[in-house]
């Protein structure tokens, strides 16, 4: 009886090292005597199956933008089909128009020629009176520069405060189309052929009266008339393009949103 005792109390005791800190520890623990874990909860999220892999109805899922892409991108939470229709209508009248501008030759002065110079013209002869008080050059400046900045202002109004990025697309073609329409009007900086508001020619009208001639005139770059005109065509052509695709990558979006919507109501 005295050797079993002494035989029983011999016995080493049972080790196990911490799944989580290995720390060395008795067998019939509960918890880690180091780090604290509960074993049983251990073992049971060990267990668990890893998260899937992204399924193909997750396709449609658009990741989460960043600050620009926010802006440009904005999806609303629920697109209206009508509302979308009319958009992509508007956006193939973008395309259709915007081509006659921008392969359309400045000596056509098909800008010039076109409804959108009649939207144009008023925000041309504000700026006249808007940049009055800082000078004549500014002055005669300030309505292309008024025609350039009221869809860029638009632009960003759309972006910001509205969140319609399809509408800020639009401003942006409408900027670029002023770009081409600007170009006609420095083009003729030195011939001063082109006819002016009230019916005047440039040729037969004062100094100033014509701005270009003016401006180029006054800085000493009446030389690059032709090539500033070819640069502003070419700068109002890359901004429609732009604006169309943008668009176009817009609607694309919506019409996956409004494919997910429909179904969801499904």
């Amino acid at each position: 009886m005295h050797g079993a005792t002494t035989h029983c109390s011999q016995q080493k005791v049972r080790k196990m090292h911490c799944p989580k800190c290995n720390y060395e520890q008795a067998d019939d623990n509960s918890e880690c005597l180091s780090c604290g874990i509960v074993f049983a909860k251990w073992q049971k999220r060990q267990a668990q199956p890893p998260p899937m892999a992204k399924s193909a109805s997750d396709d449609d899922e658009e990741p989460q933008p960043g600050l620009v892409g926010a802006l440009l991108f904005h999806l609303p939470a629920e697109v209206n089909p009508v509302s979308w229709g009319l958009r992509a209508l508007l956006l193939a009248v973008m395309v259709l128009w915007g081509m006659k501008f921008v392969f359309a030759s400045i000596d056509s002065d098909a800008a010039m020629n076109s409804f959108w110079h009649l939207v144009n013209l008023p925000f041309h002869e504000a700026g006249h009176i808007f940049f009055r008080p800082f000078g004549r050059l500014i002055t005669s400046a300030g309505g292309s520069l008024m025609q350039v900045l009221m869809p860029a202002i638009c632009l960003v109004v759309f972006l910001i405060k509205t969140r319609d990025p399809f509408a800020g697309a639009f401003a942006l073609w409408w900027m670029g189309q002023n770009f081409i329409d600007l170009a006609p009007y420095i083009n003729d900086a030195r011939s001063l052929s082109l006819p002016l508001l009230g019916g005047n020619v440039g040729k037969h009208s004062p100094y100033g009266f014509h701005d270009w001639e003016f401006i180029l005139r006054e800085t000493g770059l009446i030389r690059l008339d032709h090539a500033i005109a070819r640069l502003s065509h070419g700068v109002g052509a890359m901004l429609m393009i732009t604006a169309v695709v943008w668009g176009g990558v817009l609607l694309a979006r919506q019409y996956r949103r409004m494919r997910q919507q429909y179904r969801e109501d499904c």
